[in-house]
């Protein structure tokens, strides 16, 4: 089964909105077992509509439009969708009960052009939107399904998840589906197809695997797909487990997780807890930490050591230090550590102190060195990493990931 996903708008085209809803549908029509083929974004113009229709109609068996579906009379997507179903618009009762309890819970009164959004293409089946005024559409012909929905996400979402899947399903034959992302760290893309090269040549043509290269990590995607159930789940697992063998050591999460999320399972577990004291990262190790619901538990904070005098300060960096090593330094990075971990009464303190870019510091420092540190009561950690090829946000961005998995290890 293929699918065509048509994205109608033209802030989508110009920049000012991102699409998200189509990374959405994507990932739910492929959960059960359903191939997107190709993504659309186009003008709301009735030629665009009609000539990608045509087109999607060559090569997808479903078709799913989202956005143009408004009150406004740039809003063209219903009524060029009757056009070319060969159709006309008539009032439909159902959805205009919808609009009307919501133009009611806000104390609103329906305008002509509202009352126009309960008017539905005749042929088509409409979808009720209890988030919004616009009712979703079903078209079936020549075998084929086409569904328009409302661009705003949120309603999206909803039609997805508690409409079309569930209608999807029931109508058609889909093969089962199994997907699994084993999340990695430490190792490079390339270094990584290397190692598992045999392995990936010799899986059953009806698993597939994908590598998703970003800062600091590689995930690594696993997806089966067969009408078998029995032999897709013992095959797949069994893969899993023999790819599991190959790199123990960069494996960081199986389910998923980020590093962050792993970090905190395991503090939670050792009954740790932690801060930081972050100076070229600039807070956002304190923001990976504290994306993970419950990191209150055993993350108490961090000092934005930013500027020279903050070190000195609240960090209680000597003087004389600073001046003999500057404050991108191995001595210093180890007692931010240490005295943060002191400061907020922590069993781990981590830290960073380096040159971000794109220029150099006071201290005239490569852009992209690092100091990273982590103290626990066992052990003191420090060392010196380059990361001089990439621009500033990557940089923060693999320093952060990396002294994250090294908290990890250490601990």
């Amino acid at each position: 089964m293929q699918a065509h996903i048509i994205t109608i708008g033209d802030e989508l085209l110009i920049g000012q909105v991102v699409d998200t809803n189509s990374a959405f549908i994507s990932k739910k029509l492929n959960s059960i077992g359903i191939q997107v083929n190709q993504i659309s974004s186009i003008q709301d113009q009735r030629e665009a509509i009609i000539q990608t229709l045509d087109y999607a109609s060559e090569t997808a068996d479903i078709i799913i439009i989202t956005g143009g579906l408004g009150p406004t009379k740039d809003d063209i997507t219903k009524k060029t969708l009757a056009e070319y179903f060969d159709d006309q618009l008539v009032f439909h009762q159902e959805s205009f009960d919808n609009l009307k309890r919501i133009f009611d819970s806000r104390n609103l009164t329906i305008s002509e052009v509202n009352r126009a959004q309960a008017d539905m293409p005749s042929k088509a089946t409409p979808i009720i939107n209890r988030f919004g005024t616009a009712s979703a559409m079903y078209f079936k012909q020549n075998r084929k399904h086409v569904f328009s929905l409302p661009g705003v996400p949120y309603e999206m979402k909803y039609l997805i998840d508690e409409k079309i899947l569930p209608l999807l399903k029931t109508t058609l034959n889909l093969p089962y589906i199994i997907n699994q992302t084993i999340i990695t760290q430490g190792i490079g893309e390339s270094f990584l197809a290397e190692i598992i090269e045999d392995w990936e040549l010799n899986l059953p043509p009806y698993i597939k695997l994908a590598y998703l290269p970003s800062a600091s990590r590689v995930r690594l995607r696993l997806s089966g797909k067969h009408e078998d159930y029995t032999l897709l789940k013992k095959t797949f697992y069994n893969q899993v487990e023999q790819l599991k063998k190959l790199i123990p050591q960069y494996i960081v999460s199986t389910n998923e997780e980020e590093i962050e999320e792993v970090l905190g399972e395991k503090l939670k577990e050792k009954n740790l807890t932690l801060a930081t004291a972050e100076s070229c990262t600039g807070g956002k190790i304190a923001h990976k930490i504290t994306s993970i619901s419950g990191s209150s538990t055993y993350y108490k904070g961090t000092v934005v050591s930013y500027a020279t005098e903050i070190k000195k300060e609240l960090l209680k960096i000597p003087e004389e230090i600073i001046k003999k090593h500057t404050v991108v330094n191995e001595e210093v990075a180890l007692l931010m550590a240490q005295n943060v971990r002191k400061l907020l009464n922590t069993d781990i303190g981590i830290a960073t102190t380096g040159v971000a870019g794109p220029n150099k510091g006071d201290d005239q420092k490569d852009v992209g060195t690092v100091f990273i540190a982590v103290v626990t009561p066992q052990k003191s950690f420090v060392k010196k990493y380059n990361f001089g090829t990439f621009e500033r946000t990557q940089f923060i961005e693999r320093v952060s990931n990396l002294a994250i998995q090294l908290t990890y290890n250490i601990i």
